[in-house]
């Protein structure tokens, strides 16, 4: 166990927070067993926490030509190139429960090129992370490549959209030091009882 705060910054009691957010929390909490840190960090600025997770909803919860778990594999992969800890550890924990495989997450992180992923989700992967590091260079043969893998151009938006959103994420994680929860680091490794 950590001695480490959760975060540089602060954050309100559960119980001092705006009742629509203390409903979400509480939610996340009933159905995991736990509070994700992060909650509890964007919490101390309730118009931000409403807009990023607004954004997140209508990104990650929607009807997708990408499955849920591809969208996992764009965060891990991303935040893993912005060294951002505390979204490698948690999408990748989310990313190892979708995929139902246990090493999928950390060869993702590490380097996607040699991960056991197909060969349409390696060029996702590929268009993923020259977004977030060389968004100037996007051009139309990256989209005719795309495209030759079963790409429509909304998940071509989505795959730019789920980068943007955690480029800010991950910034914002590491400007205040937000730490995974401890439970986060096995789940999707070990049998729950």
């Amino acid at each position: 166990m950590t001695s480490k705060p959760i975060s540089r910054y602060d954050h309100p009691e559960i119980e001092a927070m705006p009742e629509d957010i203390r409903a979400i929390i509480l939610d996340v909490q009933e159905k995991t067993g736990f509070v994700p840190n992060v909650f509890l960090v964007l919490a101390r600025r309730p118009d931000e926490f409403r807009a990023f997770f607004a954004y997140h909803n209508a990104l990650m919860e929607k009807e997708s030509g990408l499955s849920i778990a591809e969208r996992e594999m764009i965060i891990v992969a991303t935040s893993g190139l912005n060294n951002c800890i505390y979204c490698v550890v948690v999408h990748g924990a989310i990313l190892r429960v979708r995929e139902k495989n246990k090493l999928i997450a950390d060869q993702i992180a590490t380097n996607y090129r040699k991960a056991d992923i197909s060969e349409r989700q390696r060029t996702m992967l590929d268009f993923a992370m020259k977004v977030a590091d060389r968004a100037y260079e996007v051009c139309d043969e990256d989209f005719e490549t795309l495209h030759g893998h079963g790409f429509s151009d909304e998940d071509i938006w989505d795959i730019g959209a789920i980068v943007g959103l955690f480029a800010v994420s991950n910034r914002v994680a590491n400007l205040a030091d937000v730490r995974p929860n401890e439970e986060f680091y096995l789940l999707g490794r070990v049998d729950r009882n």
